[in-house]
């Protein structure tokens, strides 16, 4: 490989506390994505980090995905946020990404993803539609949250997009969740 090439290389591995200032400058860049806390980043660094991963080039955060398994559907990923830094835009971060996750350890038992979308937000559907039809699942919608009845007017309704159930691979995980699974087990 040509030492460029590795030197521009994308790592995607699970965050670390140390990555919750990176997180929040790296949403802050990508509206329009609401921005949380900065203590709101640092629990997506750890409680939430086995569902979470971050995109890392030349030590720079230019991806990350957050997501959590809630209590009462733990077969079930609810992505949180996607964030993709403009220069990294175009190379299929997004996709790689959610694939890192749900082929982790971490999420052996997640039968079904989910996530909320603003009917405008092409990019998102494009994204959730593809990572569907990757993983030879349905993709359902419905309301989940109603701009009047929820929001009070400030902000669109959210679509609940549901896929699932995935079907896994019969090879298992890839190279690179492997990976990450090793090195935070040994770290």
């Amino acid at each position: 490989m040509d030492v460029n090439s590795a030197k521009h290389t994308v790592v995607l591995r699970q965050p670390r506390p140390e990555d919750g200032a990176a997180l929040h400058a790296l949403i802050a860049a990508c509206p329009p994505l609401d921005e949380n806390s900065m203590y709101c980043n640092l629990l997506q660094c750890t409680h939430f980090a086995a569902t979470t991963v971050v995109a890392e080039r030349d030590g720079e955060l230019v991806g990350a995905i957050s997501g959590y398994l809630p209590p009462a559907s733990p077969d079930t990923l609810f992505i949180w946020q996607v964030a993709v830094s403009a220069q990294a835009r175009g190379e299929g971060l997004a996709r790689r990404m959610l694939n890192h996750i749900v082929e982790r350890e971490s999420c052996a038992g997640v039968r079904f993803m989910e996530t909320t979308v603003t009917d405008d937000n092409a990019a998102s559907w494009a994204l959730f539609e593809s990572f569907a039809h990757h993983w030879h699942a349905p993709l359902q919608r419905s309301v989940m949250f109603e701009r009047s009845a929820h929001f009070g007017d400030s902000h669109d309704t959210e679509f609940l997009a549901r896929i699932g159930p995935l079907q896994r691979p019969a090879t298992g995980w890839s190279d690179s969740a492997r990976t990450d699974e090793k090195t935070r087990k040994t770290a």
